[in-house]
């Protein structure tokens, strides 16, 4: 069929406009969860909230780091914490995700700190769930104890892979969970744990950040930094009365929590 030039040039722009309105309507919906997991641990440890929020209509994504979980074939590649952090920032741009209400996990505090360094313009908030608060020029490592710098610096040293830590220490008192658990748990690169986090605009980005704080029992480091998170107005602060692995512990509560932060 012959299609004038004048008739072709009208059916171009209805098709620019209308991908411009899909684009656009795609960028205002409901918020969209990207679930960060801590060290040792892979995507597979969110699939009870995931399930819920999903019943509840939510997108909910789960990514696994590089060298983890079913990448743990890589583990012996030259993955540090930048590494994660593109992990993130390549996932979220490659599903062409808006309005992300990114939540990390424990040592994952680390990665979306620097992720929302990079592409605030995607994240709607920053949940750090029983997380790490790590600022520019600080690392996962140098903000433990020094008892746990001590335990850790001899592997640092000798770059070795960190070993994981079994799932009962992470407040994991059901058996069959824990079994569960510690059969994926797996070891963590080193580097992820060494390397500095470097930050080119003040933390957090001026998204909104919210803390959640897992308390029975709390890791004596997380302790510490949830305090501070709860005495700065910059923060919402919340606590669950579970353990650190709170999407295994207590997926119930955590899920229905991160509905009314997403509200």
């Amino acid at each position: 069929m012959h299609v004038s030039r004048h008739l072709l040039v009208i059916l171009i722009l209805l098709f620019i406009v209308g991908t411009n309105r899909v684009l656009a309507q795609h960028k205002t919906e409901k918020p969209v969860f990207v679930l960060v997991h801590g060290a040792w641990h892979g995507g597979w440890c969110w699939q009870d909230v995931t399930k819920e929020l999903r019943k509840k209509g939510y997108e909910v994504y789960t990514p696994t780091l590089s060298g983890l979980g079913e990448h743990k074939n890589l583990i012996d590649e030259p993955i540090d914490l930048q590494t994660h952090i593109t992990d993130i920032i390549n996932f979220i741009e490659m599903e062409d995700l808006y309005q992300v209400i990114l939540v990390g996990h424990s040592y994952s505090g680390t990665v979306i700190a620097g992720v929302a360094d990079s592409i605030p313009n995607r994240l709607s908030q920053l949940v750090y769930l029983d997380a790490m608060i790590v600022h520019n020029g600080e690392s996962a490592l140098s903000i433990q104890t020094e008892e746990t710098q001590n335990q850790l610096n001899p592997l640092m040293e000798k770059k070795q892979n960190v070993p994981p830590i079994l799932a009962e220490n992470f407040g994991v008192t059901d058996r069959l969970k824990a079994k569960w658990v510690n059969e994926r748990l797996t070891p963590q690169p080193y580097r992820t744990f060494s390397q500095k986090l470097k930050l080119k605009h003040t933390f957090g980005n001026n998204i909104p950040l919210v803390y959640i704080a897992c308390t029975n029992p709390q890791l004596p480091v997380l302790k510490q930094l949830s305090k501070e998170a709860q005495s700065n107005s910059l923060w919402t602060y919340y606590a669950l009365h579970t353990g650190h692995d709170a999407m295994i512990t207590a997926p119930d509560e955590l899920t229905k929590l991160l509905i009314k932060i997403a509200k």
